[in-house]
């Protein structure tokens, strides 16, 4: 697992998507993981600053979401389908044809879950994952004590996390869904690179737990440590709990030009 550390969160989203530029630049069809929420906000806004300016051509990338609660109206504009069409597929440029959000208004469920899965298999696999993670140590919505082995499924949101997406609805947890469709961990880690992203105090236990600590379903974060290519890009908020931050620090500093991420 490479861990950057940079000052600032417009610094986390310039240097995780120049390692998602890098991937786009190289195979104008990838196939991108998208996710919502705050922290992966900034990547996006660079990646369209780099689009805009021509330096990148989004029209025939593919894209899967990471997931989308159940029984909310695909108009509702805290819908993920919503929300990626907003934040990613106009912003960016894509072929909204090409862009796939787990379906969860199906009256199957287990059929939704699976037919997900086969979409990903079948167009190749995942090139690089945007991620997040919740205060709680989820990504996607695979709360604690998710299995290592999980795929798409419907999951029951913890209550924290439902607490901390009450600000997208008003405030009103009454408003903010029980139930999501999610990647699983297992499907997750299959992506062939993996990119996190996380700013902010409140953030810094559940790096720290990710980073350094023992590998948990516990903090489902912590699975990043089975991934052979795997890069946590924090600021010094989200850090201020990791025991060998001058380390990580200090091996970023020193990166040969050819892998730094920033270009």
């Amino acid at each position: 697992m490479q861990v950057v550390i940079v000052p600032t969160a417009e610094q986390v989203g310039r240097v995780a998507a120049a390692k998602v530029a890098k991937v786009v630049r190289d195979k104008a069809d990838a196939v991108l993981g998208v996710a919502t929420g705050s922290s992966p906000l900034a990547i996006y806004a660079e990646l369209e600053r780099r689009a805009t300016a021509g330096e990148l051509d989004f029209s025939a990338v593919r894209a899967f979401a990471l997931d989308e609660y159940v029984g909310i109206d695909y108009a509702h504009e805290q819908s993920y389908h919503a929300v990626i069409r907003r934040e990613v597929t106009e912003r960016l440029g894509l072929n909204p044809a090409l862009v796939h959000v787990p379906d969860g208004a199906a009256s199957d469920i287990a059929r939704a879950c699976a037919d997900y899965e086969r979409m990903i298999r079948e167009a190749g696999g995942v090139d690089i994952q945007i991620l997040g993670i919740g205060a709680n140590g989820h990504i996607g919505f695979n709360e604690p004590t998710s299995s290592f082995a999980s795929r798409t499924r419907i999951k029951t949101l913890a209550p924290r996390t439902r607490a901390d997406n009450a600000r997208f609805f008003d405030d009103d947890l009454d408003q903010v869904p029980t139930h999501c469709l999610t990647q699983g961990l297992a499907t997750i880690l299959d992506a062939h690179r993996l990119v996190l992203v996380a700013t902010g105090a409140g953030k810094a236990d559940a790096v720290a737990a990710m980073v350094e600590g023992p590998l948990s379903s516990m903090c489902p974060g912590s699975a990043l440590q089975l991934h052979p290519d795997a890069t946590v890009v924090v600021d010094e908020d989200a850090a201020a709990r990791l025991q060998l931050a001058d380390y990580y620090r200090h091996t970023y500093a020193h990166l040969p030009a050819w892998q730094r991420y920033e270009d």
